[in-house]
């Protein structure tokens, strides 16, 4: 156990300061509101030197802890006391928190670098900066906390920033309808997350982390009041169904799609390093508890693999080339999910945290290309583009390879990891997990080449394109974006390689508080690799290398050889391809069942609570029976002294008429 040491609240909580300042100033000064106090280059100054700053802070603190092997857990301030119950403000700074902290203001400074061209043009370009920034300061909020209670606050606070990002062009009617599809679906999850986290504060009487870890084994054999359902098995799927939509699990999964209309550097911030892995981070966190409870663990591992497997598959018939990513983001979700499953949860940070590099790369090269012609997404107009933009080919290709997990890249360690964990792994279901995952493996490969066949190879359709020049070419995008791309490139292909060994061979994560691995060891791992290389060399054997360049050749082979097989197989398949298309009508399902009939019961307590109940009966009958009794008094206010002495005289001997009988008798 390593020990709790109190740090500087000052230090650590720089980088949410910086971020949060960075917000406020450019979007109160950068706005109509204060008459645009500052220009387009001062507030991307301000957010980009808000985030390095967050950026810097973040590894000087990596490094304190990794020097003084300490971790720090403070309490900031105590927002309310109630007997002996506290709800704090508070932090836990661990090597789980510092991890999540890099990722975030790299991932988040490498972004506002790219967004500097790519926005230039947008009217909206100091409100993006400001939402951007707004959101850096959410997830690290949420990562940071040391209590529930904080960390719900982050989780809504970042739906919050996400729903902002998404609806950015709210002229658009598409993205206001993604934002509020996002923002009800998360509603949803937030439902179990609520539940988990109250039933947690009913039974242990705090929300604090280390409290709940010290005491989650005197509820371990518990049932829920009036069930023969444990307890701790309940928690646990509660607090699962907000990682499933949070992280955009089936069947919670519809929103993380349709979010692409937001602009393409809020899609890489989102599927990269924020919002879409909050879900895994959560999970991870709470990992004693689900150590407790098989059934959980096992529902996780299902989800993830179905996840995985059928999210995949849907990749492969898009052609908008974000969506496309989006559905690789949804897969790789799955992938992670399946780790924690199997109780690998250092191996599903790893993952999470490659993922964060290559998945921003390839968003962040989508953009390049996307700007180049001319906003239209659609693979099919594209082609022979390797002429054009050179780099972007190259880094696009970089972060394919490693997204289809190629050897030497950063995605073939902590993908293949969680593949093997599940081999190896004794809990139910697994074995059936470990099937879906190497049959991803097939599909991922095929769909990444097939959008990258597409885009840099075969004839040049961007020139059918309505609004593309005639006469202008495609060509490289500015230094900005380019820069981006080349940074990014590195981690992409070698922090899987330097990494691997905190992760897996040393764990980083070894003797911390909230790790407890009962179900799965990683001494299995590190028998059969024993080291990187050894990995790399061993993956020739492997059935996950040899599914990953079967799906290269059937996409080279379909895409550039002979396309005209696709028409063949289209025919035969068209079932398939309808069923696909429709996104396994799970949408038309939600519109059918919950969505009708939620419209239905809203509708009815509009019609007869609201209008007839509400308004007709009560609110405008008493105005009805004023406005009639006014009539009626309106003509004892004529002017005339006669009519008030008159009144004055009738309300008298009523009132002697009403009190003289009960004086008598008394």
């Amino acid at each position: 156990m390593l020990m709790i040491k109190p740090l500087n609240p000052i230090f650590f909580l720089s980088p949410l300061i910086f971020t949060l300042v960075g917000s406020i100033i450019t979007g109160l000064f950068g706005t109509k509101f204060f008459n645009n106090l500052i220009g387009r280059k001062t507030s991307h100054s301000i957010t980009i030197f808000s985030i390095l700053i967050a950026f810097l802070c973040s590894i000087i603190t990596f490094n304190k802890l990794i020097i003084n092997n300490f971790i720090y857990n403070y309490n900031l301030y105590t927002l309310l006391t109630f007997y002996n119950i506290k709800l704090e403000i508070g932090f836990l700074i661990d090597y789980l928190t510092v991890l999540m902290m890099c990722i975030i203001t790299f991932i988040s400074l490498i972004v506002h670098i790219y967004s500097t061209y790519y926005m230039k043009k947008d009217s909206g370009y100091n409100r993006f900066f400001s939402y951007i920034s707004f959101f850096t300061f959410s997830m690290l909020l949420l990562v940071m906390s040391n209590n529930l209670f904080q960390l719900f606050l982050g989780w809504e606070i970042v739906g919050m920033a996400s729903y902002l990002l998404i609806g950015f062009w709210y002229d658009k009617p598409l993205a206001i309808t993604a934002n509020l599809k996002a923002f009800l679906i998360n509603r949803i999850g937030d439902i179990g997350l609520i539940l988990g986290i109250c039933l947690l504060f009913n039974y242990i009487g705090s929300m604090n982390y280390i409290k709940i870890f010290s005491c989650s084994i005197n509820i371990a054999h518990l049932n829920l009041p009036n069930t023969n359902c444990m307890l701790i098995t309940i928690i646990c799927i509660c607090l699962f169904i907000g990682a499933m939509a949070k992280s955009a699990q089936f069947p919670l999964h519809t929103w993380l799609p349709d979010s692409m209309e937001g602009p393409t550097p809020a899609s890489a911030l989102i599927h990269a390093a924020t919002m879409v892995t909050a879900g895994i981070f959560m999970i991870t966190r709470m990992s004693p508890l689900f150590e407790l409870s098989n059934t959980a663990l096992s529902i996780i591992l299902f989800i993830g693999a179905i996840t995985a497997f059928f999210m995949g598959l849907l990749g492969i018939i898009q052609n908008d080339i974000k969506r496309i990513i989006a559905y690789s983001t949804l897969s790789q979700l799955g992938y992670m999910t399946v780790g924690l499953g199997v109780s690998a949860y250092t191996v599903s940070i790893f993952h999470l945290m490659t993922h964060a590099f290559f998945k921003a790369l390839l968003f962040l090269s989508a953009g390049s290309i996307i700007i180049n012609m001319k906003h239209n997404q659609d693979i099919r107009n594209m082609g022979g583009l390797y002429k054009y933009m050179p780099i972007t080919c190259i880094t696009s290709l970089i972060g394919l390879l490693s997204l289809v997990g190629a050897p030497f890249f950063s995605g073939f360690y902590s993908k293949d990891s969680i593949i093997n964990a599940t081999y190896f792994s004794q809990i139910t279901g697994s074995k059936f997990a470990y099937f879906l995952l190497l049959i991803s493996v097939f599909i991922t490969s095929f769909y990444s080449f097939r959008m990258y066949f597409l885009i840099f190879f075969g004839k040049e359709n961007f020139k059918n394109i309505k609004n593309f020049p005639i006469d202008k070419k495609p060509n490289e995008s500015s230094f900005s974006i380019l820069f981006s791309l080349i940074i990014l490139s590195i981690p992409s292909i070698l922090i899987g390689f330097f990494s691997i060994k905190n992760f897996l061979f040393q764990s980083f994560f070894k003797n911390i508080i909230i790790i407890n691995q009962a179900h799965y060891s990683l001494e299995k791992l590190r028998n059969e690799y024993q080291s990187p290389l050894k990995m790399v060399f061993q993956s020739i054997n492997s059935p996950i290398l040899w599914l990953s360049i079967f799906g290269f050749i059937c996409a080279y082979y379909l895409y550039i050889v002979n396309p005209k097989v696709r028409i063949i197989i289209k025919r035969y398949f068209c079932w398939f391809y309808i069923l696909m298309k429709n996104q396994y009508y799970i949408n038309k399902i939600n519109e059918l069942i919950f969505i009708k009939y939620t419209y239905l019961f809203g509708n009815f307590l509009w019609n007869f609570i609201d209008k007839f109940l509400i308004d007709e009966l009560i609110i405008n009958n008493i105005a009805k029976i004023i406005i009639k009794t006014s009539k009626y008094i309106k003509f004892f206010q004529s002017g005339y002294l006669y009519h008030y002495i008159f009144t004055v005289i009738i309300t008298f001997l009523g009132f002697l008429i009403y009190f003289i009988p009960f004086s008598i008798n008394k």
